[in-house]
Formats: structure tokens, sequence, C-alpha cells
């Protein structure tokens, strides 16, 4: 059974950082990380903000770019969300989300809250 496992998140002050990881475990082989999404309010939609395209390199929504980074361990089975100069409109519940065999799997989700 394949699972995603994210931490890192917390209430932050404005213009802080934090560090996202997610952990992929219960496959002997590595999953196909594919990035991190956000969901701000409750039931509302869940947008992407960094993903890895399939030659590798990442993109960011415009709302991060330049803020946050993406970033993966393949050895450790695990993927990083770097964010730096949070605002409090990045306050939201954050996802990671993971391929392996055209099955897509997503994390439990992790609270990051930007306030003074």
């Amino acid at each position: 059974q394949v699972q995603l496992v994210e931490s890192g998140g917390g209430l932050v002050q404005p213009g802080g950082s934090l560090r996202l990881a997610c952990v992929a475990s219960g496959s002997s082989r590595s999953i196909d990380f594919a990035g991190w999404y956000r969901r701000q309010a409750p039931g509302g939609r869940r947008e992407l903000i960094a993903v890895f395209s399939s030659s590798g390199d990442t993109a960011y929504a415009g709302a991060v770019k330049g803020r946050f980074t993406l970033s993966r361990d393949n050895m450790k089975n695990t993927m990083y969300l770097e964010m730096n100069s949070l605002r409090p409109e990045d306050t939201a519940a954050y996802y990671c989300k993971g391929v392996l065999d055209g099955q897509v799997y997503w994390g439990q989700g992790t609270q990051v809250t930007v306030s003074s």
C-alpha cells in the first residue's frame, strides 16, 4: 500500500520560512513525485503550486514563483518544498502528489498558517 506522508507545516509569521517534506513508502519501487498542491479554504479547489516536468525540470504557479523551491531526494523517497518570504495568503493545507504505475497518490495534507 503506497502512502505519502507530508510534514513540516505549522504556524509562521509573515516573511518567515518553512520546509515541507513528503515521504513515500509502501513500494519496493520509487514513486514518481509529481509536485505540491494547496487548498486555501475547506471544500475549495486544490491548486497546483509546484511541479516536476517529465524532464525533471520544475515549474511554479505565479503566486509562489521566486519564493518556493521544489526538490526531491530519490534515495530517501522524499520530495521537499522550501517556502520563503511567506505571506498570509499562503495559508492553506498543502498536499503532495505522486504517481506509480498510472495510479495517483495524495498525501493527507499538512496545514501552513501564516499570521502575526
